[in-house]
Order: C-alpha cells, then structure tokens, then sequence
C-alpha cells in the first residue's frame, strides 16, 4: 500500500483536532484514500508542553527545517493562523515541491492567489477547505457541485463566536459584555476577542467566498465591515417586537456586474431559516441562477469540525495528486467587477434614536428623512421619558441608499431635539 508522510505546522486546536481524527478513523481513512497516511513531524513552540493528547515526543520539531528539508514529508499541514511566519513557511514548502493543506483563513484571503500561482508553478497542490465555516464542505460544493451555476448572491452566518454571542443575548436576555465572558470561558472567544467581535475573521472568510464563487480577487480592504458590540439588549427587544432578530451576516451580491460586499449586524425575520441559526453554528444561504437557494448548515469551528475539513484535503491530495487542481480563487485574471461603496448599498434600516420628549420632534425628523429620500416603515416610542426629558424612539424605514441614511444622520445630529443616535441597523428582507 503506498504510505504518505504528512507533517503539520501546529498543534493547537486544529492540530490536536486532526491528530485525534487520524488516530481514531485510521480504517475510513485507509479505505478512502486508498493509502496509509501517516503523521511523522509536528513543528511545536515547545516540545516539553503538555498537550493533553497522546503524541511521540520523538515526533515533535522546534525546527522548521527539519520538516521541510525531510524529502520523505509530501504534504505540509500548516494550522499556525496568522500571516507571519506562516506565510513563509508555505512557500517555502510549495518551493520544496511538498503539497499544503491550510485552515489559515487570513493568510488565504490576503495572499491566496499568489500562493495558489506558485502552487500551480512547482506543480503541487495547495488546498483550504478548512479556512471558511469549519467543517461545512463550501469550498469544495462552490467549486464542485456548483460549478454549472452563475452564483448571484451568498449571505452567511461564518462566525461562530459571534453568533454565540448574540444568541445568548438574544435567546437568554445577556448582555453583551456577560455574553462575551462567557464566550471566552466557553473557548469560543480569545483573550483578545478582537478579530470576532469587530469582525475582521468574516471579512476574511467572505473575500475567500467571493473571489472562489465571482472569480475576482478581493482585497479585504473593500468588504465593509462593522462588529457588534454596538448592539445592546434594547436593539434585540426591539427587533423581536418588529418580528426579527439580529445576527452578523456575511453578504456578497452581484448587481449590474458590480459588487455589494459587506459584513455587519443584520435584523432577519423571524421566519427566515437563519434566524434559527443559534450558539456556534455557521449556515451559508447560497443563490444559484440554476439551483436556487442552498443553505449549507454546520459546525463552524472547533478542532474536529475544522479537523475534519483538514483532513478531507489531505485525503482529496493523495487522490489528485496526479490531476494538479487546486481550488482555484480568482480564476479569471481579465474579469473586472466594481466593489460598490458604502453609499451605495440599499437595504432598509432599523434607526434608534434618543430625543426631547416635546411637540414637534417627530415631524423635524420626518421632514430631514423625507427631504432625502428615506421613508418610514415602522415607528414605535420605547419607553417613558427619563430624567433628563428624552424618550427613546425607534423607526425601520423602506428600501433606500444607504447614502441617503448616511445625509440624514448627519442632519438629525444638528437637531436641537435630537440628543443621539443610539444605533443604525440593516435590515435584510430576503425576497
């Protein structure tokens, strides 16, 4: 039987994650891969930390030459996170001519297509599954079984630390700071929750998701973004009451061969099948010209889900290694699509304000909304007025530009009567 030598870069999560899947599903994976697969180097910080888990020390490497100067290794797994030194360390395995599977969402988005160019030049195969949603297989239904479909629209729950959040707060009336304690307590969040809660890891995977399903390469730069720790248990009553409720979505479009990037909070109905996306799950509502709508559902983190992806690109290595593909993102060097700005988007919008409780105050903000072009959906008064003589109160609004809420905003703050704009919310209605 022909034996694979893999190597893996890391052994944290993810690392112990598919250590524990080769260890445990040894036969599935012998009887699917046609080969015996066989983990010899494990590139460590400390190769005297206890890990938890029943690994060779002999195995264990603080030298990274050791792995990629091993002619016998055919397959680095790099499970580092980050762009320094992991990049590096991929190239220059792709240059040792050793295949590289990678769950490195940051380092795929930002420097993706160069490291799958190289790839394609020293004839190895570089493979990501595990960088978008965890163990959900959307990268290889993107790329397979979606193949003979113009894909026009994604909107995606790709954070499982944030839906965590939010579903506590909503579902178990937290706030936001209890919430993301208990995140953390629970191992779903950092010390440093950062890249979840201000939503950097989204971006990442959505400008993945975007350049694998519209063939454009994306720089992370243009997908707007907006975290949540804006939102409070007063916007997750008020979205009940209007018969939604909040989650961070992920939201690609294609419109007139431009692009709609953005990732942010978002009110969905309650009747929408994501609305019942809850804890750490991830879900991706995928919009096909041919098939329709498709929701990939799953868990979108944690080391065996994510473990699992990992290992279902090592075994899709050893079966195509004489085929050379790749994943390929941003396929087409000479399609050109505009990202839309800010000011561009169209969706309605949940507006919360605080204001003098006196006459006259509705009709100076109805009279600035209308002068640009936004109109009242729903209105409600939260509330009786507080000390100070202010009253919370709260619109949805029509479908209208996102540029044309931006002006208003700006006038209302002019506004004697107006105290602060408490918070802004999109609002998808899913047509």
């Amino acid at each position: 039987m022909n034996k694979i030598k893999i190597a893996l870069l890391g052994l944290g999560n993810v690392g112990k994650g598919v250590w524990e899947i080769f260890k445990n599903n040894t036969d599935e994976i012998i009887r699917r891969s046609a080969s015996e697969l066989e983990i010899s180097k494990i590139l460590v910080k400390d190769v005297n930390k206890d890990r938890g888990i029943d690994v060779p020390k002999e195995i264990l490497t603080e030298n990274i030459d050791d792995i990629l100067n091993d002619d016998s290794i055919q397959i680095i797994v790099e499970l580092m996170g980050g762009v320094d030194p992991a990049s590096d360390y991929v190239v220059r395995a792709i240059k040792n001519k050793k295949h590289v599977v990678t769950a490195n969402k940051q380092m795929i988005a930002t420097q993706g297509k160069e490291l799958l160019d190289l790839a394609k030049k020293e004839g190895v195969l570089l493979y990501y599954e595990g960088s978008v949603a965890g163990g959900i297989p959307i990268l290889k239904g993107i790329e397979e079984s979606l193949t003979a479909n113009k894909i026009e629209e994604i909107v995606g729950i790709i954070n499982g630390t944030t839906n965590y959040i939010l579903t506590k707060m909503s579902l178990e009336n937290m706030d936001f700071e209890t919430a993301l304690k208990e995140a953390q307590e629970k191992g779903y969040a950092e010390a440093d929750p950062t890249s979840d809660i201000e939503s950097y890891d989204a971006v990442y995977k959505l400008a993945i998701l975007t350049s694998l399903s519209f063939g454009i390469n994306v720089n992370v730069n243009d997908i707007y973004r907006e975290g949540i720790s804006k939102i409070t248990s007063h916007d997750i009553q008020n979205a009940k009451e209007f018969g939604y409720t909040i989650k961070l979505l992920a939201i690609a479009k294609e419109k007139n061969d431009s692009l709609e990037l953005r990732v942010h909070p978002t009110m969905i109905p309650l009747t929408h099948p994501l609305s019942n996306v809850n804890d750490s799950f991830n879900a991706i509502l995928i919009k096909g010209n041919a098939v329709g709508d498709l929701m990939f559902y799953g868990r979108g983190a944690g080391s065996l889900p994510t473990g699992s992806a990992v290992a279902g690109d090592i075994i899709s290595i050893v079966r195509n290694d004489m085929t050379l593909r790749s994943i390929a993102l941003a396929d087409n060097p000479d399609l050109q699509k505009r990202v839309l700005s800010r000011e561009e988007f169209t969706s309605r919008y949940y507006l919360r304000l605080k204001v003098k409780d006196v006459s006259g105050v509705l009709g100076q903000i109805s009279n600035i909304l209308g002068k640009n072009d936004v109109s009242i959906s729903s209105f409600i008064q939260k509330g009786q007025k507080d000390e100070n003589n202010l009253v919370s109160i709260v619109f949805i609004t029509h479908d209208t530009l996102e540029g044309n809420i931006m002006k208003s905003i700006e006038e209302l703050k002019t506004l004697d009567v107006v105290d602060k704009i408490k918070n802004l919310i999109r609002v998808e209605k899913f047509i």
